[in-house]
């Protein structure tokens, strides 16, 4: 009998939960399905792929072997899939992204929003998360594109600059240092106390890289895996935080917070669009790229996206307008 496409769907989630019982609810299938389809894969390979620890099943070196494999192959049948069965009159489909917090949060709703109005067949779903868990869904096909502002450091995954942003010191409008106009280092940082992000994270990873040896200096108080979390906390008089422009406009706009940027370091930043160098390019896909690639291009991400009525001013301003469904760039 020939290894068959669920067996391999079915390895991959024991291998992933490392329990029959977990990988049953994500597949939505008894236990014993998976544990026979688990059986038959084992037997058609000659022996175990995973060494069995009380109720926990851990990959052994055949497992191991396999599991990249299995990837890889359910990989391209997807892709298969997309390619013979996708319609080429419309953009239609239902897109899968993942975005990091600031992007997520404060940037692709609107996107997203005007983008579905443009094109009322086309549904995309977001998940937000950190930057490491992005790469990871990205890279194992979870997510058809991501949207990051870290570092990328996985091999499987290729990386399109999009536009830059900007971090800044923000501080609550009673705090000493309000009455300033920027940041100085080292002198402020050794008399601040922070509220941070949570390791992984795009923001507090790039704010470490750029203090440098400095960094040692930061005298963390508590952490916080949310920008609204560390607004508000910040907003309480708990400590100062850095954190994107984009995050902090109505803010800072009502003077609730106070940004400081940091004299003499640039704090600039590139916000990524990740994919799997692998993965087939729907229409989609393609016109969702496109989209962000215009709106890029018109210098959005220098804009305070603090509501729709902004977002759809900018593209009016923009001059960008739709030809028969599909987003175009008016040129001069």
């Amino acid at each position: 009998m020939a290894i068959t496409f669920r067996q391999l769907e079915i390895f991959i989630a024991v291998a992933e939960t490392q329990q029959v019982t977990r990988a049953s609810k994500k597949l939505l299938l008894t236990q014993s399905a998976v544990s026979m389809a688990l059986g038959e894969l084992e037997n058609q390979l000659g022996g175990p792929l995973f060494d069995r620890h009380g109720r926990s099943l851990l990959l052994n070196d055949r497992g191991r072997y396999l599991l990249p494999l299995s990837k890889n192959i359910l990989h391209q049948v997807a892709n298969i899939e997309t390619i013979l069965t996708e319609q080429q009159g419309a953009v239609a489909g239902v897109l899968e992204i993942v975005a990091s917090s600031t992007i997520g949060n404060y940037v692709l709703p609107y996107l997203i929003g005007a983008f579905m109005q443009l094109h009322p067949e086309a549904h995309i779903n977001m998940l937000v998360v950190n930057t490491m868990t992005a790469e990871k869904l990205v890279a194992t096909g979870q997510a058809d594109l991501g949207f990051v502002e870290g570092d990328i450091n996985v091999d499987s995954l290729v990386a399109t600059s999009w536009f830059e942003d900007e971090l800044g010191i923000i501080v609550s409008a009673s705090h000493k240092l309000a009455e300033r106009d920027t940041f100085h280092i080292p002198d402020d940082l050794k008399e601040t106390s922070w509220v941070m992000r949570e390791e992984g994270s795009g923001t507090a990873e790039i704010f470490t890289k750029k203090l440098g040896r400095y960094a040692s200096l930061l005298k963390v108080v508590t952490k916080t895996g949310h920008t609204e979390a560390i607004k508000k906390a910040v907003e309480s008089g708990v400590g100062a935080a850095c954190l994107s422009m984009l995050t902090v406009c109505r803010e800072a706009e009502e003077g609730w917070l106070k940004i400081l940027p940091i004299e003499g370091l640039d704090m600039s930043r590139q916000l990524w669009i990740i994919q799997h160098k692998d993965k087939i390019i729907t229409r989609l896909m393609a016109e969702f790229l496109r989209f962000c690639e215009v709106v890029a291009e018109n210098h959005l991400g220098r804009e305070c996206l603090s509501s729709p009525w902004k977002l759809q001013s900018l593209l009016v301003k923009s001059k960008l307008s739709t030809d028969n469904g599909t987003l175009s760039k008016e040129r001069h």
